[in-house]
Order: structure tokens, then sequence, then C-alpha cells
């Protein structure tokens, strides 16, 4: 390698062995988590309880199915990269620059929706007259409600303090996703504790059928296509798993810790889904919380349950929010990742994954929060989660079809990991994967053609652009030309 190769990379260089298999566990759970404190319950209003709990099951079963295959694929390919360079292996470097920018679009713009759902958690907590507001010392009451009020400040305030934490250092933040995440798991135990003593399933079906459509009933009061439009709201309580192997080189033994943080996650997944899923609705009133920024605290307060703040809602607004934050914080960890794996190898300008003394991709994490801040103001919560959600189905259809591929293409090769039923669990996940993409038009057609043209110039960029200009040594490059030069021998 040339000198001016080595300082190339040497400026770009991640802290290996920053993570074991526990600290990525917990970073899947964090990627994940706000979405059982906020954003799944939209898909009520889309499709009344029943028809959420049918699109639940079905995001169930494609990203179990997903995990499964990408667990296989990272021993494969352990780089920064992730799906991006799964799908650069099976595809050539178009496949996986396709793959790569519908990442950035679900991990940059998922922290953004996520800034909306905590400022509104926030502005229940210190914004209104009666809140907890009322406990801080009146002098600096004005300054507080500015700051953590449900305003544009709040918003700021968390990008500032969260994307600091990152640019100090990957092994300090992610131990305190570790710790930020724990305490979210208290706070959803808890706040489940709080409605089982209410449970009534007659709360899941108050919602009255819409008399406009055939075959309507109060177990799917919006008919089938509403479970269409729904699966993006079930995917909220999974999306971001996925971003486990975005560590793979900050990772002690990615080959045996990334499959099993990916499974370990998974599982813890999808318990909290189906506790929150039942428990909320059944102990409040699916109607009175379709629409909620926060669900849980109103689920709580709603009539049928509580009828007003108690010490356990308000103890669940303060401490529900370390699971906005949570995911908020990892989420913004991947797709600092995604930016430096894409920019090193030269598909995004290369000045992207200029890494600093701590071995952070500053400028990366700089854009993200900015971009990320700019979309919280002027983009309503819901929208930008079904912006996320494009981004994320468009990778997910691709990463697993890399794992059906390369079984194919490469089945003499290494898999320390393999995965469970082989091209059959790919080939299920590829199939959900193309519903939920097509749910983004059903959930918000402007929003997602809107997303899709922003997707277009980034795919003529690389046309015109970045395919001429690809660093043949980055990682991700190099895994494909071992593979075809292996291939090549064989044949």
């Amino acid at each position: 390698m040339s000198k001016e190769h080595e300082n190339y990379f040497e400026q770009r260089e991640l802290k290996k062995g920053a993570a074991g298999w526990v600290l990525l566990s917990f970073l899947g759970v964090a990627y994940v988590i706000s979405g059982d404190f906020a954003g799944w319950n939209f898909g009520i209003a889309k499709a009344g309880w029943g028809g959420l709990v049918i699109a639940t099951i079905l995001m169930a079963i494609m990203y179990t199915t997903m995990v499964l295959s990408e667990a296989e694929l990272a021993t494969i390919i352990p780089s920064a990269g992730g799906g991006y360079g799964f799908a650069r292996r099976a595809f050539g470097p178009l496949g996986g620059y396709m793959t790569g920018i519908g990442i950035l679009f679900e991990y940059c713009v998922a922290p953004a929706a996520i800034a909306v759902f905590i400022s509104g958690y926030c502005g229940s907590l210190f914004g209104a007259e009666g809140s907890i507001i009322s406990y801080v010392p009146a002098a600096i009451q004005p300054i507080v409600m500015i700051l953590l009020g449900g305003t544009w400040a709040t918003k700021l305030l968390f990008y500032l303090v969260f994307v600091g934490v990152h640019l100090y250092g990957v092994g300090e933040a992610l131990t305190l996703c570790m710790i930020i995440t724990v305490i979210a798991i208290i706070a959803l135990i808890a706040f489940i504790a709080a409605m089982v003593p209410h449970y009534n399933p007659a709360n899941l079906f108050d919602i009255e059928p819409d008399v406009a459509i055939k075959g309507a009933t109060t177990f799917l009061p919006h008919g089938w296509m509403g479970v269409w439009a729904a699966l993006p709201f079930g995917m909220w309580f999974f999306l971001g798993v996925e971003g486990i192997p975005l560590a793979a080189e900050e990772c002690e033994n990615p080959s045996k810790d990334i499959p099993k943080a990916i499974i370990t996650a998974m599982t813890a997944l999808l318990i909290m889904a189906a506790l929150i899923l039942i428990f909320g609705p059944a102990g409040s009133s699916a109607h009175y919380i379709q629409d909620l920024a926060d669900p849980l605290i109103g689920a709580i307060q709603s009539p049928n349950a509580y009828g007003e703040p108690t010490f356990v809602s308000r103890l669940i607004n303060i401490v529900g929010l370390t699971g906005l934050v949570a995911s908020f914080f990892s989420l913004i960890y991947g797709a600092s990742r995604q930016f430096f794996a894409l920019s090193r190898a030269g598909y995004l300008p290369r000045i992207l994954s200029l890494t600093g003394k701590r071995k952070t991709p500053w400028i990366a994490l700089v854009i993200i929060g900015t971009t990320g801040y700019i979309l919280s103001l002027v983009v309503d919560g819901d929208s930008l989660l079904v912006v996320a959600v494009f981004g994320a189905s468009i990778s997910y259809v691709l990463m697993t079809a890399s794992h059906f591929v390369l079984r194919i293409k490469e089945p003499d090769t290494p898999r320390p990991y393999r995965t469970p039923g082989g091209k059959i669990t790919s080939g299920i996940s590829i199939f959900l994967g193309c519903f939920a993409f097509v749910a983004c038009f059903l959930a918000n057609a402007q929003v997602t053609i809107y997303a899709a043209i922003i997707y277009g110039i980034f795919i003529l960029y690389y046309q015109f652009y970045s395919r001429h200009h690809l660093v043949a040594k980055a990682p991700e490059e190099e895994f494909a030309a071992i593979a075809k030069a292996e291939q090549s021998l064989d044949a």
C-alpha cells in the first residue's frame, strides 16, 4: 500500500475493540426502544387495534427472518458498512450504494422523528401549568420551560448534547447508551405494571367501524387495507435493530459477538412489543391513544385508567424520556457509521469519513445533527416516521436478497454462523419487505413521493460522479475483490 493510501486510512480509523456482545445487544435494543414509547399508536388510527396487531405480527416475522439472515452475513463481511457491505458483495457497487442510502434515510430521519416525540414528552412534563415545572425553583422556571418545554430549544438541546457525546468517544457513547437503555426498560416494566389492574379487552375494540368500507368490523374498523397502511407503524417496534453490524469494526470478535447480539436484542424487542401492544390500549382505550404524541402517558392518564396525572405517570414520563433518548442516541451512532463507510469507500464525499483524535467521524456527526434538527422543526413526527420506513424497507429487501444471492453465488464461503432455514428464511423477509415498501405509499403517499425523489437524486449522484471515484482499498471493496479473485481461482 502506498504512503498516500496509508495516510488516507490513518485519517479514517475507528476504535477497535470498543464493544463486546453485551454492549452490542443493548445497542440493538436502544436503536428501537423509542418505538415502544411513541409512534406505534398511529397504526391504530390506520387500522384499529386488530389491524395493528396483524401488521405487527407480519413485521415481527420480517425482522426476525431478516436479522437471522443478517447475522450470517455479518460473519462473512464484518465492516462498518453493515447492510451496504453485504449488498456490495452480492450485487456490486450500485446495489451496495442503493442499500447504504436506504440505511442513511432510516438512520438520519428516525432521530428527527424521535426528537419530535421527545419534544412532546417534554412538553407534557415541563411545559404546562400543573406539570412538574411547578417543583422547579421560580427563578429558573422560565429557562427550564424554554429548554425543556417542548419547543425548538428542546430539540436543539438534545441534538447538541448527544451528538457531543458521540464526538467525545465511541466507548463512552456505547456505555452511556447501555445505561440509558436499562433505565428505559425499567420504565416500560413500570408502565405495564401500572396498566395491568385496568386491563379490559373491550377497550381494544372501541373504534367504530368505517361504514364506507365493506367488511369493516370492530377488530378491523378500516378493513384489510388498513392493515397494509399500518405496516410502517408495526415496523416501529423493531426499526433499527438491523444496525448492530454497523459496529463491526469497533467490535472485539465480530464473527461471534454480532450474531449473538442480534438474536438477543431481537428476542427482547419481541417481548416488549407484545406487552406494550396488549396492555397499553387494553388498560386505557384504543380510540383514546390512537393519535397521541405521548401514548404511554396518555394511556395512564386516560379516563379508563387513572383519569389524571399521578405519581406513576410523572415517574414514567420522566424515566420514559430515556427510552426516546436511547433510540435517538443510538441511531445517531448508526447514521454516523453508515456515512463513514460510504464516504471512506468514495460513494459519498470523502471528507465525511475523516475521524478525529478520538477516532470518531466528527464531520459526519455534525452533518447528521444539523440535518436532523432542521427536519424536526419543519416536518411532523408521523411523516418523518414514514420516510424512515421508506428508506429502511429498501435496505431490508436488498440486504436479505444479498443473503439469498450469496448462498447461491458463494456456497463454499466459510460461515461461522449459518441462518436457520437458509434461503427460505431470507426469502420470507424479502417478500414481507416488499409489502412494507408499498405500505409507505398507503400510509402517506405525498411524503413517500418526496422521499423517493430525494432518493433518486442520490442515485443520480452515484451514476454521474461517485462511481468514478471509488476507493479500491476500502474494506467493503476489498471484500468484494477477494471474493471475485477466489471465484476466478475456483473456475
